[in-house]
């Protein structure tokens, strides 16, 4: 789903709201989470899911053209994980592909 279609749900979900205000809220949502994981702040929205920041240290890469050394800096990089109910919600969309852990495989 686009930002685009998401707001054009909204705005038929809920009559009362036109395109205009459909969009101003989605945007007011996505920047408002945006600015929180760029101050450093954890997001969590239950039966969703939650967003952190990961950090990557600083290590040495190497150009792929020259093959010279290059350090490449600290990043902090956006997180997401999956809530127990959106799991449960995706998994029940698919029940022909269960998930098979190594240990349910093994024969006995």
């Amino acid at each position: 789903m686009t930002k685009s279609e998401l707001i054009a749900r909204l705005a038929e979900r809920y009559p009362q709201l036109i395109a205009k205000d459909a969009d101003y809220a989605v945007n007011t949502i996505l920047d408002a989470m945006s600015q929180a994981l760029a101050d450093g702040h954890r997001i969590e929205i239950r039966g969703f899911g939650s967003f952190a920041l990961n950090r990557r240290p600083p290590r040495v890469g190497r150009n792929p053209k020259s093959g010279e050394k290059v350090m490449v800096p600290e990043k902090r990089v956006p997180h997401f994980k999956a809530g127990k109910e959106l799991r449960e919600r995706v998994d029940s969309q698919h029940p022909g592909t269960p998930a098979q852990s190594s240990v349910e495989s093994v024969p006995k």
